[in-house]
């Protein structure tokens, strides 16, 4: 890039606040009281965001009767639920080919399941008046490359085979028609199965929903341990303890009161950009009148979607695993990495110069080694997970959080039945050979990038054993 088109570049960026855009929002609730006394319950949630929420909120529409009470260590939605892209996807499996790759057998079921889950987050929106601008668009899977162009004729050949017919190929005119870039060679639109949505929104209507419903808040009130108490289990907090029947965790990223499912996870950074809003000549030179979200398919890939204001958010690439997978604020903004997306950002909309950046963020989210949730209990079944979502919790959450109240409930259900759902992903080696694996992945999937696609000897061993690492 020329000297005086990165100045350009990086004067963008000059007025983005380091905050995430959906979470800088006056319409932000206030936090409830932190728990200063002993408590006791049914059942008890861990953790305030996606999954925690949904769980509290099922547990409650299951029955009314049941004593709930949720704590959160900050405020509700205020990590990975108030950072995200607010794309909400039905694919429970992170989409069709890691499905096929790896429960082939019952993906038409969780195929079925995920598009129930995601009709059941549209009813609730719109039961309890979730202000979160829930908009049924579908998702471009955006080539840019020429090879992208035949794994995308590939996928949706497999989809249509296996009859899972909703997605629509676009040739590169019709792609173009639909957003306005320059390096889009081809699309796969999945019409159906992803929502847009304001991500802190549903959050916080999540949580106001279940105090409408009785459950009892506790914010700002961290869970510090977990122990057998009698027939049920205590977790103690700063200020007092909370006694429950059952416990469901949902801590996700955050370090888990079950230490030995700790290895299954790692936290990986990901890092977005927020532009101000377009002017009505900048939005008809990208069209996007659809409105729909879209990825391009490269292993180091970005996301990106218009908002109802007409913003752009733009988003991944850089995938940032912090050394010995420790947890640290300061990764929380990257200014490199922000730089790199914005010349991205310009180089797919070259049309936008002059645009600027209001909002720049980062956080970590959780990964797991097959890129999908895992389930599971503790405590001869008094507590149970979900964790290991990879970018997919807006919307498989509620899914998980049905998963654990089957689990807690001891029913055998159509999803405790899954496969899915009964085994676990291969967990992390110790450090630091898993820091030293993963660095060697990310170079080697940068590579296949530049390489028409063509993956080297790491890769296709990870492959063989259902292992990777994708940004």
């Amino acid at each position: 890039m020329a000297p005086v088109a990165m100045r350009s570049v990086t004067r963008s960026l000059s007025d983005a606040l380091p905050v995430s855009y959906w979470l800088d929002d006056p319409g932000k609730p206030a936090a409830q009281p932190a728990l200063t006394s002993d408590e006791s319950c049914d059942l008890l949630v861990i953790g305030g965001g996606y999954s925690g929420l949904w769980t509290a909120l099922l547990a409650k529409e299951r029955d009314p009767s049941r004593d709930v009470v949720l704590i959160e260590s900050k405020e509700a939605g205020w990590a990975a639920s108030g950072r995200n892209g607010g794309f909400c996807a039905a694919s429970l499996t992170h989409g069709l080919s890691n499905g096929l790759a790896r429960w082939p057998g019952e993906l038409k079921k969780l195929e079925e399941l995920g598009a129930r889950n995601l009709d059941g987050i549209e009813e609730a929106v719109a039961r309890y008046g979730i202000d979160c601008d829930f908009e049924r668009t579908g998702e471009i899977d955006v080539a840019t490359e020429p090879h992208q162009v035949q794994e995308l004729l590939e996928l949706h050949e497999e989809a249509e085979r296996l009859g899972f017919g909703g997605a629509v190929f676009l040739d590169r005119d019709a792609v173009r028609a639909e957003v306005d870039s320059p390096t889009f060679l081809a699309g796969l639109w999945d019409r159906d199965g992803v929502a847009m949505l304001h991500p802190a929104r549903l959050a916080w209507g999540l949580k106001q929903a279940c105090l409408g419903l009785g459950v009892r808040i506790y914010e700002n009130t961290r869970g510090l341990s977990l122990t057998s108490s009698g027939a049920g289990m205590a977790v103690r907090t700063p200020y007092g303890r909370v006694f429950a029947r059952r416990v469901a965790l949902g801590t996700n990223i955050f370090p888990s009161l079950v230490r030995r499912i700790r290895p299954f996870t790692v936290p990986v950074y990901d890092y977005a950009l927020m532009t101000e809003p377009l002017t009505e000549e900048q939005l008809a030179a990208v069209g996007w009148k659809n409105r729909q979200g879209l990825g391009d398919s490269a292993n180091q890939f970005h996301y990106f979607r218009i908002t109802p204001d007409n913003r752009i958010l733009w988003g991944g690439y850089d995938a940032i695993y912090p050394y010995k997978g420790k947890l640290n604020s300061d990764y929380d903004h990257r200014p490199e990495t922000y730089l790199k997306l914005a010349q991205h950002f310009f180089t797919c909309f070259p049309q936008l110069d002059g645009v600027r950046f209001s909002h720049a963020w980062g956080g970590a989210i959780d990964t797991c080694s097959r890129f999908s949730a895992f389930f599971g209990t503790a405590h001869s079944g008094r507590v149970a997970y979900a964790a290991g979502y990879t970018g997919l919790g807006v919307g498989a959450t509620r899914f998980g959080g049905d998963v654990m109240l089957d689990l807690l409930d001891g029913e055998r259900t159509e999803r405790t039945e899954l496969q899915m759902v009964k085994s676990k992903p291969m967990p992390f080696p110790p450090e630091p050979i898993a820091w030293t694996g993963i660095a060697l992945t990310k170079w080697s999937l940068a590579r296949a990038d530049a390489r028409g696609g063509r993956r080297n000897l790491w890769l296709k061993t990870m492959d063989k054993f259902g292992l990777g690492f994708d940004s």
